[in-house]
């Protein structure tokens, strides 16, 4: 049963990422749900603090609010990495164990289990990271899209509160999703690899439809994970491992 959780809360974990991407139109309001007063109202404040900031620049703004929330949930991601490493370090042991007792499922769960008991390792320790990163995440989201201030300004060549005219910023948002997926390929298991071509396209295809600050924060946040997986776990090689 754990290990078929496992399977699916990437997955799941993705869905949810989606399902905070959804455009809102509702102003923000911290009478109207605690939601909107303890995570996206002071999120949208502090967006709102850089951008005066540096001028009324909320391109700038949301990239230094990527930078700080993404460095706050870094012990998260370090904890995550650490959990995938050492469960890739048990994948020897638990082969073997399937291959012995694989007319005895019961049996080779029984082994299982006391094999992690032994090694002090946690399955879902793994995956609790990025559960609870997904509302800090979507917060943010909601934040950026709910921001009247924010539409109302424009960054280099695009009004940030409509569509990208030249689709320079979708077609960016997708290469870096790819990108992003790429450096972390030697973590993915088969099934998630096949998503390394479906979701950059998703992306693009819904970066075509949003307000351009939303594509932007997609940028700035996958060029942080860039940068960040090449020095957690290196630059992935041909065989699907990866080197420092």
């Amino acid at each position: 049963m754990t290990r078929r959780l496992l399977k699916y809360i990437p997955l799941v974990s993705v869905l949810l990422l989606l399902a905070g991407c959804s455009p809102a139109n509702a102003p923000i309001d911290p009478n109207n749900s605690m939601w909107d007063k303890y995570a996206v109202g002071p999120l949208a404040n502090t967006l709102d603090w850089f951008a005066n900031l540096f001028g009324g620049q909320y391109g700038l703004s949301i990239l230094v609010v990527t930078i700080i929330i993404r460095l706050i949930i870094l012990p998260l991601t370090l904890k995550q990495y650490k959990s995938s490493k050492r469960m890739q370090e048990l994948q020897p042991e638990l082969q073997k164990m399937k291959e012995k007792y694989k007319d005895d499922a019961k049996k080779q769960q029984e082994e299982t289990m006391k094999l992690f008991q032994k090694e002090g390792v946690n399955p879902l320790a793994g995956c609790l990271p990025v559960l609870v990163q997904m509302p800090i995440l979507i917060a943010l989201y909601n934040a950026i899209m709910r921001n009247h201030h924010i539409g109302e300004h424009s960054f280099l060549w695009m009004q940030l509160g409509t569509k990208d005219p030249y689709y320079i910023l979708p077609i960016l948002a997708a290469l870096t999703t790819f990108l992003q997926q790429k450096m972390m390929s030697s973590q993915m298991n088969p099934q998630m690899q096949s998503l390394m071509f479906i979701f950059p396209i998703l992306i693009f295809v819904m970066a075509m439809n949003f307000a351009s600050a939303l594509p932007l924060y997609w940028v700035y946040s996958n060029l942080f994970t860039v940068v960040q997986s090449y020095f957690i776990y290196g630059v992935p090689n041909k065989k699907g491992g990866s080197k420092k």
